[in-house]
């Protein structure tokens, strides 16, 4: 059958607050709640005398949230709410309150069978969302909208509104919003019966819902795939996504999400001659559809216990069942239950041999079947003209109508849509493993954030001790100085206290800059490591669950081990460029060649620029000679590279060239397509430290990588800087000076 409802979770403590709202505002009893409940939760509820006397906007707002949480359980209360939210809003002109409310007031409308009131609510909340600019409440209502017309089998009108609503969601990167439509346009194409179709549009809700971790949405789509899976008669995987599905509404007591998987099983067991099963099932569901005036599900329930009771011989419960149901469609034009029911006739006039009924049902099914232009509705009447017509002695017409069943069972299960589900459970297999490491990590997260709060704690409690003893000092120096201004020898004693500040000072200013020295190598460190140590810890991490197999370890090990080796030959570099900040840099000056430099840093990255679908171009000629420090030179080559990888993406380039310039000296540019940056962050970049962005993958960073590169340029007697555009990419520059031609190069 057709994935019939937008199934919408609720957690079950706002449940009950909800409950309790309901209780108050309309009197119902019956709640299953303590009257310590009752009595607290009412302490933090406005009179209801509030809504009739001074209603505001807040209160409004509320009465439509109720609404929309009403609706799955008890549709009639949530019409009530969202009507009391329009009357509300029109007598203080609260245009926002009056637009989702008739958002609320449409939805149970079509619910319920009334189509041409629906219209009007949602027309004129269109009307009033459009002239708010609110994209938000527009989306929803075309939603809406195309859930209505695709039940009276308008499906041209349904996608339309779905199109729009789309189109809105992109503009507004709104994924959550964005779901929901994919998951309806593969609704209306399956009603249509394209199931490839269907299919394509259920999984990319469905895979962005995985992402994002939208439990009620996937939850959803599982149910909408498994009747997929029905249709198509493979039945042991359709059980198997209605079972993902209802683990979740089962474990957030989503009553009627349970009761319409409950129906689907049923009708798979029905499929699969499992009549007893089926109809255990379907009573489950019926009692939920009966409780919400579920005009729907009601019809299509009836009908699929009709043909039950037909199979199980009890032929008058079978034909009760049948006329209730096409009541029930005919009188709310629900032109797919209408074919049902027909079908349902048919089957059953069929099975007692009567086919002169049989035939008459079968044809009328096949009309609203065509109207419907559902194939596995159409393939039903197919093959119930064809045994009709068979009894009938029409066996030319029985023959043809065979021939039309089985070209369109053929369509039904046709390659295209075996082949998308079998790439595209793969994938989702792929996500769904993706979605629980992630989980995972949000974890270890979060652990790690509680244990950083604590060392925030233990460090403020040091940084306070540490004032206090300052503070104590202070006093003690300001008392001693009093003392010592007493003194008789008052110009001597100054003279000697000026001194002793003097030595201060420079001591002070040693410790400083080694204070200063000391920060700039742990930034370095965790800046230049975080990578190479990732890898390891990620390789080791696959190693303990498992994750990996003996030979693709083996074939990792290589990568590894070039991993280890750059970051060996990092700590041999930044260890000598240590001992240059601490002793004298310009015993560290030397010739070297340019093109030999960047292409031993290059050959590092060649692997990170993969990954990411980047083009790293050498376009350094040869024999350009500098002289500087070569080992500071590529600490700045290897920040200028591993920058504009990280905001680089697929397709973009990543260009180092240099040439030389009068004056002998040389520039090195790194220059990148990637996605640049603005005018305020290039004026900050180089003046300290600034807050580090995250790359197109995530990528993190310190912030003092370029304030480092600066610093090492300018003590080669260079100077550095960058041009970039948002969107277009970047451009560092810097200059060293160069040598003669012909000198040999150290590295």
């Amino acid at each position: 059958m057709i994935p019939r409802k937008h199934i919408v979770i609720s957690n079950n403590t706002f449940s009950k607050f909800l409950s309790i709202l309901f209780l108050l505002f309309n009197g119902l009893q019956g709640f299953a709640l303590s009257h310590h409940e009752v009595d607290s939760i009412k302490k933090l509820l406005p009179a209801p005398a509030t809504l009739q006397q001074t209603p505001d906007t807040a209160t409004i707002n509320s009465l439509n949230k109720l609404a929309a949480n009403f609706f799955k359980s008890n549709p009639d209360s949530a019409y009530y709410y969202g009507q009391k939210s329009i009357d509300l809003s029109r007598k203080i002109k609260y245009k926002a309150g009056i637009a989702n409310g008739l958002l609320q007031t449409g939805h149970v409308n079509y619910f319920k069978g009334n189509a041409e009131a629906a219209g009007k609510n949602f027309d004129e909340a269109i009307s009033i969302f459009k002239g708010l600019n609110d994209d938000k409440g527009l989306s929803k209502t075309y939603i809406a909208y195309s859930r209505m017309y695709n039940l009276l089998a308008e499906y041209a009108l349904a996608l339309n509104y779905l199109d729009k609503a789309r189109i809105i969601c992109l503009r507004n990167n709104d994924e959550a919003t964005l779901t929901d439509c994919y998951k309806n346009i593969g609704i209306v194409y399956f009603s249509k019966g394209q199931l490839s179709n269907a299919l394509d549009f259920y999984y990319k809700g469905l895979f962005i819902a995985l992402k994002n971790d939208y439990t009620t949405t996937y939850a959803e789509i599982y149910n909408d795939i498994g009747v997929v899976l029905q249709n198509m008669e493979v039945y042991p995987n359709a059980l198997e996504y209605f079972k993902k599905a209802i683990v979740v509404f089962e474990r957030t007591n989503n009553k009627q999400a349970v009761a319409t998987i409950n129906e689907n099983i049923g009708e798979v067991l029905l499929a699969q001659t499992k009549y007893d099963e089926a109809i255990g099932y379907l009573f489950k569901s019926l009692k939920t559809v009966k409780k919400q005036d579920d005009k729907d599900g009601l019809s299509s329930v009836y009908t699929d216990l009709g043909i039950c009771y037909a199979h199980k011989n009890q032929l008058k419960l079978a034909i009760a069942y049948l006329d209730t149901s096409l009541q029930i469609a005919d009188n709310f034009k629900i032109v797919y239950n209408q074919a049902y029911a027909l079908n349902g006739y048919a089957t059953v006039y069929n099975l007692i041999k009567d086919y002169r009924n049989a035939y008459k049902y079968a044809l009328q099914g096949k009309e609203h079947a065509i109207k419907l232009g559902n194939i596995s509705v159409r393939s039903n009447s197919a093959l119930q003209l064809n045994k009709a017509m068979a009894g009938l002695g029409m066996f030319e017409d029985a023959n043809n109508m065979l021939n039309e069943y089985i070209y369109l069972k053929n369509k039904i299960n046709d390659n295209e849509s075996i082949q998308k589900l079998t790439s595209y459970n793969y994938e989702l297999g792929f996500a769904e493993k993706k979605r629980q490491l992630v989980q995972q990590q949000r974890e270890r997260d979060l652990i790690y954030q509680q244990k950083i709060k604590s060392q925030r704690l233990i460090n403020t409690i040091f940084l306070v001790i540490i004032l206090a003893m300052i503070v104590t000092v202070g006093i003690y120096y300001r008392q001693k100085r009093k003392q010592q201004l007493i003194n008789a020898l008052l110009a001597d004693r100054n003279h000697e206290i000026l001194k002793q500040k003097t030595n201060i000072d420079d001591q002070a200013e040693k410790l400083n800059d080694l204070n200063t020295l000391k920060d700039r190598l742990i930034s370095i460190l965790a800046h230049d490591l975080r990578a190479p140590l990732s890898t390891l810890r990620g390789l080791f991490d696959l190693l303990q669950d498992d994750s990996i197999s003996h030979q693709e370890l083996l074939e990792m090990i290589p990568n590894v081990l070039k991993k280890l080796e750059y970051t060996s030959d990092f700590l041999d570099t930044l260890l000598f460029w240590i001992n240059s900040q601490m002793e004298n840099f310009d015993s560290s000056v030397k010739k070297f060649s340019i093109k030999e430099l960047v292409h031993l840093e290059i050959g590092s990255y060649h692997e990170q620029a993969s990954l990411k679908g980047i083009t790293l171009i050498d376009n350094i000629p040869d024999g350009l000679m500098a002289w500087a420090d070569p080992n500071s030179i590529r600490i700045v080559i290897r920040n200028l590279i591993t920058n504009a990888l990280k905001f680089s993406t697929v397709d973009d380039t990543v260009e180092i060239s240099a040439w030389q310039e009068e004056g002998q000296r040389i520039v090195v540019q790194v220059k990148d397509t990637g996605v640049g940056m603005s005018p305020d962050l290039r004026d900050k970049l180089f003046k300290g430290k600034v807050n580090s962005k995250t790359g197109t993958k995530n990528e993190s960073g310190t912030g003092m990588g370029m304030l480092f590169c600066k610093d090492l340029v300018e003590r080669c007697h260079g100077t550095i800087w960058v041009t970039s555009q948002p969107g277009i990419g970047t451009e560092f520059m810097f200059t060293i000076p160069a040598v003669a031609q012909g000198v040999p190069a150290v590295i």
